[in-house]
């Protein structure tokens, strides 16, 4: 691969990443942004796909570059979906938490 090629192609991934972090300053503190990986997704299919596709077909870059590089495109927007995940609460940590608001309310609200 020439070195104008692979520069070319390190401009196309920061764009990525940079859609992705735009992406995940979007994200609410509620979740429910998994959208946003799909629009991601879309981001890479819509404009960076195609110019890879014409680079192959120019011989600029072989099928397994192509492949390779698409594959790390897609690879940041599975990035972003893991990112935007909300982690469960562990079982252990919700029923502490139940015991200690029990304990509070009765404080609060003594029963008669």
């Amino acid at each position: 691969m020439e070195d104008a090629v692979r520069k070319e192609l390190d401009t196309l991934e920061q764009m990525v990443i940079n859609w992705k972090e735009s992406y995940l300053n979007m994200a609410t503190p509620e979740g429910g942004d998994e959208y946003l990986a799909d629009e991601l997704r879309s981001e890479v299919t819509e404009y960076i796909s195609p110019f890879v596709r014409r680079l192959f077909e120019c011989k600029y870059l072989t099928s397994m570059e192509a492949s390779e590089f698409l594959e790390r495109c897609y690879g940041h927007v599975e990035e972003l979906r893991q990112l935007l995940k909300r982690p469960e609460p562990e079982p252990e940590a919700e029923f502490a938490f139940k015991v200690v608001w029990q304990k509070v309310t009765r404080i609060f609200r003594p029963e008669k």
